[in-house]
């Protein structure tokens, strides 16, 4: 049996225009479709993975890959989202188990739009940070 793929996280969102300025701003790309009625908006987080926002979706702490987090905070900050907490390596890769080896995790806490904790994930080499 292949491995199991993530298909979809629901997220959510009782503002779907507001929601969709905050998660185009922050994935860099446009919803993939918007269905309202019943209120429904899709966004892609890569590898055929969506992001559903909707009313009746619960709040979901989700983590989105970022090349640079600490460019995303500042850029995110810069635009008025709130930073719940600041970028900080939480993890030392010494091999690929978990991510490229030699590397270290950091994250990032921030909130969207609708008050969801949304975190943000990257890795840089080891110490230089």
């Amino acid at each position: 049996m292949p491995d199991p793929k993530l298909a979809q996280v629901a997220q959510r969102a009782t503002d779907l225009d507001r929601a969709a300025a905050f998660y185009e701003r922050l994935l860099g790309s446009p919803p993939l479709a918007r269905f309202d009625p019943p209120g429904l908006l899709f966004f892609s987080l890569g590898d055929g993975t969506r992001l559903l926002l909707e009313a009746g979706a619960p709040s979901a702490l989700i983590y989105v890959r970022v090349e640079d987090v600490r460019s995303a905070v500042e850029r995110l900050r810069a635009d008025g989202v709130p930073v719940e907490g600041e970028p900080h390596v939480i993890f030392s890769h010494d091999d690929d188990t978990l991510g490229p080896a030699d590397t270290d995790e950091e994250m990032a806490f921030v909130r969207d739009s609708e008050g969801n904790l949304v975190g943000l994930v990257g890795t840089r080499p080891k110490g230089q940070g």
